[in-house]
């Protein structure tokens, strides 16, 4: 009889007790996270709050002048640091571009509600897009007078800013024929000259000036139609971000025993 009454005790018995104590470590362990994620951000007053409630939680009395404690700043490497600071002149630049491109807005305004202009802005800045026909005679390069106004008025809101500007002239496929250009890239670039040498006498330094010719090689719109070809016949203005590109050197590849075609050519007998 005491045997079976020992057998049917152990099989009674409760295996799984280890389980409280663990629950309990668990808890205790949370709550020390809580604590540490806490106390990482010291607000005094929040400090004093959180002393009080662990000290009714384990019934101990809070002390009246508990000391708050004082973290070290946080001290965040150099290249972190210059990265954050980029960024931040990033975004007030892309801001301030934005206030520059809304005047040029103000100052074109007939312009833009023609469909003449087009002032749109990306990472790399603000760019005006104004139809040919508003600058130039069909096939010409000087400067309409109807034109000089708005260009003066353009010179104007830019002259006092710190950025760069690129001004690209653009054509259409058809062949110019005239005894003055031979081609369309002579007309594109000396369009884009005739813009800078403009906007250098009302004002702009000539050293933010760049002009560029690109013939038909950047068509907005098809040359199929006669409506395309007016829209690429166009001198973009585009005011460059004064934020420098990453230059990373391109590293020589380690396993180049063998030389390539190109040195092997460049290889004197």
């Amino acid at each position: 009889m005491r045997r079976r009454r020992r057998r049917i005790a152990s099989d009674h018995e409760n295996h799984d007790r280890w389980l409280i104590s663990y629950a309990d470590f668990i808890t205790l362990l949370f709550a020390f996270f809580v604590v540490m994620y806490a106390v990482s951000a010291v607000n005094e007053s929040k400090y004093r709050i959180l002393a009080s409630a662990l000290g009714d939680a384990f019934g101990k009395a809070p002390e009246e002048d508990a000391p708050v404690p004082q973290l070290s700043a946080t001290t965040l490497p150099p290249e972190v640091k210059q990265r954050t600071l980029k960024q931040q002149q990033a975004i007030e630049e892309q801001e301030h571009m934005t206030e520059v491109a809304s005047t040029l807005l103000d100052v074109m305004g007939p312009l833009v509600k023609e469909g003449k202009v087009r002032v749109t802005q990306s990472r790399r800045g603000v760019s005006i897009e104004m139809n040919a026909n508003v600058l130039f005679e069909p096939g010409r390069a000087e400067l309409e007078p109807k034109s000089l106004a708005v260009l003066r008025a353009v010179a104007e809101t830019l002259k006092n800013e710190p950025f760069n500007l690129e001004i690209t002239g653009h054509t259409d496929v058809v062949p110019i024929s005239n005894s003055i250009f031979a081609s369309n890239w002579e007309l594109s670039a000396v369009r884009a000259s005739s813009v800078v040498r403009l906007l250098a006498d009302s004002g702009i330094a000539p050293a933010r000036l760049y002009a560029i010719g690109r013939e038909a090689s950047q068509p907005i719109a098809s040359n199929d139609t006669a409506e395309g070809r007016a829209r690429n016949r166009r001198v973009e203005l585009m005011i460059l971000s004064s934020m420098p590109d990453t230059i990373e050197e391109i590293p020589v590849r380690p396993n180049s025993d063998q030389a390539s075609p190109v040195q092997a050519s460049l290889t004197p007998p």
